[in-house]
Formats: structure tokens, sequence, C-alpha cells
């Protein structure tokens, strides 16, 4: 009987060599098994260092080990032709036209990764599949689709026969699909929830509610994997005592808040990449054999100069209200350095609104304020706001309808009724609270903590899909007249975003080879869009004064070089960030690393 084990865990935790290492144990105890990801932002070819893509590859050097990597771009292809292609040779032209319009919203992309993903849990040609699944926010939303597009489907059926992914006759079989892959997912005999963290108290706070979330769809099987965890050998040293120690509390406290089977993993001097580092983490995973840290360094590296930024230019506001966007992998601290920014910009006399599109937020932890859907005062000239889906969601159907009602016929007015009951128009609700806050004239400045890389794509590219959606409502005259309005409406956000004195783009990463990969990947992405990234932030920089052993030599000597690299793959200037002693947690912290920006 196939084992299904899923990775879970905010982006940047380790998760993808946790997963890694787990397939590797399961492969050489002589089990068949497969890793896929379904992250938008994969780096699992990166960790494993070789090419795997839309399709299952064999691991070099590991037998009876297989990964994949589901491509969003591949996978709508994919889709789209299972339920287009039936109909080619027997449908008119404008029919299968009408049917890849429906199918050009922007839900279809992530409803066809997660076909995909229900595919491998029906295929009983492994013993183990491991899932590297997306950060947490997200999945929680990935793993709730079954539910949510099975009573779609079935409440379409009733009505139109339309749904946001085409025509109910066409994906009438998925539901029974989609209803199988939910029991499956609550079968604790089948699948298994492998939370990963690192001990840190947001972390800590991260996994409980990631926890809490899936027990609400019935899944209650798991473990705990504590990742990244100071050796008590190497920190000898005041700086990192203090860090261990504050490591150790949150241990403490996690054992006892997740009363799950938990397994604990050592920080490395360097990074976790290819086979022999992979089998070394597998081993202290499942074994309890570690490698013994270094004992050895090489020559100390001296600082590297690179550009820094011109921090007021970049941030403050010229006249006119100015919309900085830090985005990147999630785990490298991005909300915490939109929350110093945020400060930094208020304090010096402006009027700052700080937003979180990330359904994983935790600004409010940073801020050490209840932040909720409407902004919040946080301290003088700082207000903070989440975007709360289903708020958003509620609010912006019944604007739609309201607005609509007098001008369009009851028909139309059926139908759109019909169409924002689904899914995905929970997503555009959000995108709306998004723009609004961009069309707000009452900030000076608006820093938006946005969601891990993939996700934060998918949202920024949300305006050029409707404004292009938009153009093709053109089936009625008064559905081409609310198209154009919407359209106009979406290119002037697109210029705003495209207009450097408006706009600021940051990506946030700390110095190792994955988080600089996949944030090039989606400074070219932006760049496809014509969004220009203005500026990279390297956070969590081990200072030179600390680094007192051959340990964390290696590990400032492996940040430095990276260091470089960032400067010059991204040919942009870089802010430096150091690692602060404590977590950066309330406002008299926030203003002290403030003052450091």
């Amino acid at each position: 009987m196939t084992k299904y084990l899923f990775f879970s865990g905010k982006g940047g935790v380790g998760k993808t060599t946790m997963a890694s290492s787990t397939a590797i144990h399961h492969a050489e105890a002589g089990k068949r098994t497969l890793i896929v990801t379904t992250d938008p932002a994969s780096n699992l070819a990166d960790v494993f260092e070789q090419e795997i893509g839309h399709a299952i590859t064999p691991i070099r050097d590991v037998k009876g080990l297989f990964a994949m990597e589901i491509d969003p771009d591949e996978a709508t292809r994919e889709y789209k032709e299972r339920i287009i292609g039936p109909f080619r040779e027997v449908m008119p032209e404008d029919v299968i036209a009408s049917l890849e319009e429906n199918l050009s919203g922007p839900c279809t992309t992530e409803m066809a990764s997660f076909d995909r993903f229900i595919d491998f849990m029906e295929d009983d040609a492994y013993d183990v599949i491991v899932f590297d699944t997306a950060p947490t926010g997200h999945t929680i939303r990935l793993l709730e689709l079954p539910v949510d597009w099975s009573r779609h489907i079935e409440e379409s059926a009733k009505g139109s026969g339309q749904t946001c992914l085409g025509p109910v006759q066409s994906i009438q079989e998925s539901k029974a699909k989609y209803d199988r892959a939910t029991a499956l997912l609550t079968a604790p005999d089948k699948t298994s929830f492998v939370f990963v963290m690192r001990p840190e108290e947001l972390s800590l706070y991260e996994t409980l509610r990631a926890s809490r979330e899936l027990e609400t769809i019935g899944v209650k099987s798991g473990e705990l994997i504590i990742n990244g965890i100071l050796p008590e050998e190497v920190c000898e040293i005041a700086f990192f005592r203090k860090k261990y120690e504050a490591q150790q509390r949150v241990i403490k406290e996690a054992e006892s808040a997740i009363p799950k089977p938990t397994r604990f993993m050592l920080l490395r001097d360097n990074e976790v990449k290819g086979i022999e580092a992979l089998r070394a983490m597998a081993e202290e995973l499942y074994n309890g054999t570690r490698s013994a840290p270094s004992v050895e360094g090489m020559t100390f590296q001296a600082d590297i100069a690179v550009e820094k930024p011109d921090v007021d230019r970049l941030l403050l506001p010229a006249g006119e209200t100015k919309a900085i966007f830090f985005t990147g992998k999630g785990g490298v601290g991005k909300t915490t350095v939109s929350c110093i920014a945020a400060v930094h910009i208020a304090q010096r006399g402006f009027k700052t609104l700080l937003v979180t599109t990330d359904p994983a937020a935790h600004i409010g932890e940073v801020l050490g304020v209840k932040v909720q859907s409407t902004p919040t005062l946080v301290t003088y000239n700082l207000y903070a706001v989440m975007v709360d889906q289903e708020e958003a969601f509620n609010i912006y159907r019944d604007r739609v309808l309201s607005e609509s009602r007098g001008k369009y016929s009851e028909d139309m007015i059926a139908a759109m009724e019909e169409e924002l009951n689904s899914p995905c128009t929970q997503e555009m609700a959000a995108f709306d609270t998004f723009i609004q806050f961009i069309e707000s004239k009452e900030y000076d400045a608006i820093v938006f903590d946005t969601a891990p890389t993939g996700h934060t794509l998918r949202l920024l590219s949300l305006p050029f899909d409707y404004a292009k959606q938009m153009e093709m409502m053109v089936s009625t005259e008064e559905a081409s007249h609310a198209g154009n309005v919407t359209g106009n409406r979406f290119r002037d956000i697109i210029d705003v975003l495209k207009n450097k004195n408006k706009a600021c783009f940051a990506f946030v990463l700390y110095p190792e080879s994955t988080p600089i990969l996949e944030s090039y990947r989606a400074m070219l992405d932006l760049r496809d869009a014509g969004i220009e990234t203005q500026v990279v932030v390297s956070n969590m920089m081990l200072p030179k004064e600390v680094c007192t052993n051959h340990f964390f030599e290696n590990r400032r000597r492996m940040q430095l070089k990276y260091l470089l690299e960032i400067e010059e793959k991204f040919n942009l200037p870089v802010l430096q960030l150091p690692l602060f002693q404590d977590e950066v947690k309330g406002l008299g912290p926030l203003k002290m690393a403030a003052g450091n920006l």
C-alpha cells in the first residue's frame, strides 16, 4: 500500500532538504520512492544537483529514487488539452474558441497543477511518494481545493452548467477524483504530514497555525522536524550562546505544544547540496548518526565591497504615494525586513501603511500588535493591515452584485452570482483589496510584505491576466462595457507597478545558492512583465566580530562568496542586514534595526 508523506512548513525552513533526505532514506531501504514538488518556486533540482523538470526523472546514484517538479505552465497546457482535445474534431471552431476562453481564467493554472498532483495519489507504481509542498499558507489553500472544487462542480451542474474551469460536462468526472483525494488526505494509514520548522518563535507560531488549520479539514496524523539547531559545542561565544539558549527554549515549547513524534537536525557549517550531503542528513534524521562539526577552517575571508543602495531614495516618497514591495523566498526574513522598512519610513515623517498579502502572514507577531483587516495604528505615522481573503471575498461579491443590479439583465446578474461563488474569486477579491490600497491617496507610503516568490509572482501577474481576459469579454454589449471599465483600471495599476518613482521592488534573500537562484528567476519573471527590481537585501549576514571559530568562519566565508555572486548576478545595489542576536520583535527592536538600515 503506497504511503504518502507531505512535507509542510513555512518556506525557508529546510523543507526541501528534509523531504529529499527522507526520499533517499526510503529509497535506500529498498522502497521504490518518488519525490514530487507542487511548489511554483521549486528548488528540487538545485538540491539534487541535476536536471529534473516536468517529467518523472531517475535520481543519479540512488537506486529506486525518482523525482518530478510539476511545472504550472506545462500542467495548464496538459489540463486544457485534456478537456478541449476530445471536442476539436466534432465541435465548430467558435465552440472550441469559447471553451478556450472559459479556460483562460487565472485559476486554471492552480487547478491544473492540483489536478496533476492528485494523479500521483492514484498511482500505485511506488511504495512511498514524498510531496515537497508549497509554503504553508498556500499549501493549506491547495489542500482545501478538493472540497471547494467538488462543491463548486456540484452547484454549477444545477445552474447554467458553466464554471470558471469550463463546462461542467467536461470536468464532472473529476468530482469523484477530488473526493477520493480528500479521503486519502485524511486517512492516517495512508497519509502522514511532516511539519518542518526552525527553532524560532515565529516558526513555531507558524507551525502551530498550520497544524491547527490542517486539523480543521480532518488531517491529524504527522511528525515534526526541528531543523537548523546550533551545535552546543560551537557556541562558546556569548552572541551564539544566547541564540543557542533561545533555540533550546523554543524546542521545549514545540515539544509541549505539538505532541507529535519529533526529529532534530543540527545546523551545518555549509550548504546541504548533492547526494552525499543528503545521505548524511538522512543518517542524522533517521538513525541519529551525525557528522562532527568542522574543526578546520580555510583562510579567513575579508569583507567584500559591494555597491550599497541609497535607502532613502529607494524607499521615501517624492511628492506622491509610493508602493514598496518586498518579495522573496519564504523564511528569508521578508516580513521582518518589511516591518523594519515601514518603521524607517514612518520615522522619517511619512504616513505609512504596512500591508501583508501573505496567506501565512505574521506581521502582527513582529510588530507586537494585533493586525486586522482594517488599518490599525501601530505607532506614530505607522499603520498595518492584513488582507483577509474570506472577508475580502464577501465585500467584493456584495459590491459587484450591488453595482450590477439595475445596470444589467436578470439573466446576467444570475450568471455573475453563480460565477462569483467559484473558489478562485477569493483570490481576485484579495487582489481587488490590494489595488484599493495602491489607489488610495491616504498614505504617503505603502509597504507590501508579499507572499513567497512563486505565489507573489502569480498575484502580481493577475492584472495582466485579467486585463487580457476583460478585453475578450465581447459576448454582450453590457459585458463588453463592464470589461472595458475593469480592464482600464487594471492597466492603470500596471502603469504604477512599472513606474520606478511610484513603486520599488526589493528581493530579500539570505546569501546561499538556492535563495539566490530562486530570486534571480523571479526577477527575470518580473522583468518579462515590464517590472524592474531596484535593490537586493542580503539578510542574516554573520557579523565578522562574532565568527571566532572554524564552524562560523566557514559559514561566514560561504556567505561572503555568495554576496559577491549576488552582486554579479543581479547587477543591482545590495543592502546588507546583519543577523541580530535576538529576534526582531516589538517596536523597540524594530526601531534599533531601522537605525541599522
